[in-house]
């Protein structure tokens, strides 16, 4: 029962940390605390009331102690075992940080619990001599870490998996396999114990057995997913993985010989990989509008540097200069240690990015040295420092617009600010109080504008007023929000005023009079 498999080319490499447990705990060993090196290590946890093990050692594995026996047992099978308090959270911590380092092989690398990485490596071999050339990379540096790694490469994920975890491991050409998981034990499906016992009594024992045989039987007997599992372990069925950071757009890779440590090496690496980004992107027809940088280091730190630009672009020399404003105002500086053994560059946010022509004179006329100049202080200050007002769909005036990061409005659409009759002064005042401050006033009509009001202490008359503009409240938001009157007032000194009633008369007993605003 052998499908037709000759369309698939994707890759992918499993890895599996079996003893990750007790190798983060030697690794972070000092040097006074020499038991954890020499005798037998268990890593316990409280269960049900009683300690059990919760992680052994290689050697404690060679002396019959296995996750799930009480402490009592193991202290009496084994007196000179060593026992630490199991940190999960640690080895959560340390499988985070070997897959942010592990990301240099590909950016499709995601969790394959527990203790395992699984790496979609299609299209990545080459960057590392093939594939033999990046599983012993990978193997390198799982060695420098301190980590005890298996691996399988195979067609599927799920093949790698049980190729890794139950097999010999290794690399399987297309087709080869299938065939390595027809002679895994029926364990690799990783049933529960009751169906793995249930087909190991009915002489079972081979995935073979199970392949050779009709599955309507099967699926009867241990529900209707187990053929859909059988196929994804066999290599029939490509289960994509997802990865734990969205694949970018472009990515473009750079791997050295020879570790760099200078700033002039890795500015000039960066402007190369920009070269090969804007290629790519002119080949799309588009522009970017995020670029990540990332810079991996020979012992396992990666540190990854972004920079925005307010509109879609292709100017590698533009992108270059903010990548120099940003490492440049880095408050903890980018530190190669003992070297970049590998930098990349990817392009995070995209947009169609159509060639426009210059005019003759070479001005530009489309804003583009003031998105310029935005980017710049940007990368130099941060996002949060550079902020622009976005108008929002409310009549509220507090409402009606908020801050937003500069190089962020043009990724989306937005509303147009309400367009303003030439010649008329504004509606609306640039200074606005947040929230808007009490007055006292005094009107000859009770609807009707105020003839003077006291604001901080100060006795205004008012010589000039212009309303009102009524504003119903959002009942939607606020049931209980009053209607309110607004006028634009000047006094006799030539001052300028936003003033509103909060309450209509016959709504509200007495209506109360605020400041929201004041004029140029």
């Amino acid at each position: 029962m052998t499908p037709d498999r000759s369309v698939n080319l994707r890759r992918y490499l499993a890895l599996w940390f079996p003893w990750l447990p007790s190798d983060r705990l030697k690794h972070g060993a000092s040097a006074d605390d020499a038991s954890v090196d020499v005798a037998p290590v268990a890593l316990v946890e409280k269960i049900g009331g009683a300690l059990r093990l919760a992680a052994v050692d290689p050697a404690a594995a060679r002396a019959g102690l296995t996750p799930g026996l009480t402490l009592a047992d193991a202290q009496a099978r084994t007196p000179s075992l060593h026992t630490v308090v199991h940190k999960p959270e640690a080895d959560a911590a340390l499988l985070q940080q070997v897959m942010e380092d592990f990301s240099r092989f590909t950016p499709m690398i995601a969790e394959d619990a527990p203790q395992g990485l699984i790496l979609d490596i299609s299209g990545c071999a080459h960057l590392f001599g093939g594939e033999i050339g990046l599983v012993r990379a990978a193997h390198d540096r799982a060695g420098r870490i301190g980590l005890k790694m298996r691996s399988a490469l195979a067609s599927t994920p799920q093949a790698a998996r049980a190729l890794g975890r139950f097999g010999p491991g290794g690399i399987f050409a297309e087709g080869e396999d299938r065939q390595a998981v027809r002679t895994l034990p029926v364990a690799a499906l990783e049933l529960p114990e009751r169906d793995t016992q249930a087909l190991q009594r009915a002489g079972l024992k081979k995935i073979a057995d199970l392949d050779d045989r009709p599955r309507a039987p099967l699926a009867a007997r241990f529900g209707t997913d187990f053929p859909a599992r059988l196929a994804r372990v066999l290599g029939d069925q490509d289960m994509r993985i997802t990865p734990h950071r969205p694949q970018p757009p472009i990515t473009v890779d750079r791997v050295f010989f020879e570790p760099i440590l200078t700033d002039k090496d890795v500015e000039r690496v960066l402007s190369d990989l920009l070269m090969d980004v804007t290629d790519r992107l002119d080949q799309a027809g588009k522009g970017g509008r995020a670029f990540e940088a990332g810079f991996y280091r020979i012992d396992g730190l990666v540190r990854r540097i972004v920079t925005r630009t307010g509109r879609a672009t292709r100017d590698a020399d533009a992108v270059l200069r903010l990548f120099r404003e940003r490492l440049a105002a880095l408050s903890n500086p980018l530190d190669p240690g003992f070297g970049f053994d590998q930098m990349r560059l990817s392009v995070l946010e995209t947009q169609t990015l159509n060639p426009a022509q210059r005019r003759l004179d070479g001005d530009r006329s489309d804003g583009e040295d003031f998105s310029s100049l935005i980017d710049r202080l940007t990368a130099r200050l941060g996002p949060e420092a550079v902020l622009l007002f976005e108008p929002l769909g409310s009549h509220i005036p507090e409402r009606a617009s908020r801050l937003v990061p500069a190089t962020i409005t043009a990724a989306r659409p937005a509303l147009d600010w309400p367009e303003r009759i030439p010649g008329n002064p504004p509606l609306r005042p640039l200074q606005m109080f947040s929230p808007p401050q009490p007055v006292e006033t005094l009107a000859v009509v009770p609807d009707g504008s105020p003839q003077r009001f006291r604001w901080r202490r100060v006795l205004h008359e008012v010589a000039l007023a212009e309303g009102p503009e009524r504003i119903g409240g959002e009942w939607w938001r606020a049931p209980d929000q009053k209607t309110r009157d607004y006028y634009r007032v000047e006094d006799r000194d030539g001052r300028r005023f936003w003033l509103f009633r909060q309450g209509l008369y016959g709504e509200t007993d007495e209506p109360r009079w605020f400041i929201h605003g004041l004029f140029a």
